[in-house]
Parts: C-alpha cells; structure tokens; sequence
C-alpha cells in the first residue's frame, strides 16, 4: 500500500503563487509517475500535471506555462509550483501514483487539498 500526505493548498489572490507537497509513505518501491489532478464543484476531476520517475512531464493545456512539477525521488515528494493563479483554477487537488505491480498498474490518490483563488 502506498499513503499519500498533500500539503500547501490555501487561498490566494489571482496572479498570487502557491506550492503544493505531496509526499508517498508505504510501499514507495516501483513507484513510477506521479501527478496532480483536480476538481472543481460539478465539475470532472481532471489532469494537471505529471512527471515521471524519469522527469518527464506532461501538462494540461491550461497550465502551461504557469505550473511546474517536480519531483525528489530520495523524499518520495512531487511537488506543484502554480503561478499567476486565476479564480478557474479553484478546485480540490488531488495527488496520484502510480505503482506498478507485476503486470498491473496500481493508482493511489491522496486526500486532496483546497486551492482557492480569490478574483
């Protein structure tokens, strides 16, 4: 099994920064990518951003340019960096890992942590 702990959610003025934690305890061995995702109320849970145990990323067409991921493998830590912040990306995020086991692919998900952004 695989806990993941987010932190660093809040609220925050549009055009403000907020960085997200989310670290992974348990079973972290063949832990592969790593991400975030969200959900606003009504709304789908989405991607925002991900990054492989190799660094590769991958991000909404939305964010571009505004967030950054990162990861320390030594921590077991994925971190989100989000810029010049607006009031649509308001939402619950989520972290993800992805494990894999054999030949499958085990998902695990945080709690969630509330990003909102004042206009």
């Amino acid at each position: 099994q695989v806990q993941l702990v987010e932190s660093g959610g809040g609220l925050v003025q549009a055009g403000g920064s907020l960085r997200l934690s989310c670290t992974a305890s348990g079973s972290t061995f063949s832990i592969n990518a790593m991400g975030w995702y969200r959900q606003a109320p009504g709304k789908q849970r989405e991607l925002v951003a991900t990054i492989s145990s190799g660094g590769s990323t991958n991000y909404a067409d939305s964010v571009k340019g505004r967030f950054t991921i990162s990861r320390d493998n030594a921590k077991n830590t994925v971190y989100l960096q989000m810029n010049s912040l607006k009031p649509e990306d308001t939402a619950e995020y989520y972290c993800n890992a992805k494990k894999s086991s054999g030949s499958y692919v085990l998902v695990y998900w945080g709690q969630g942590t509330q990003v909102t952004v004042s206009s």
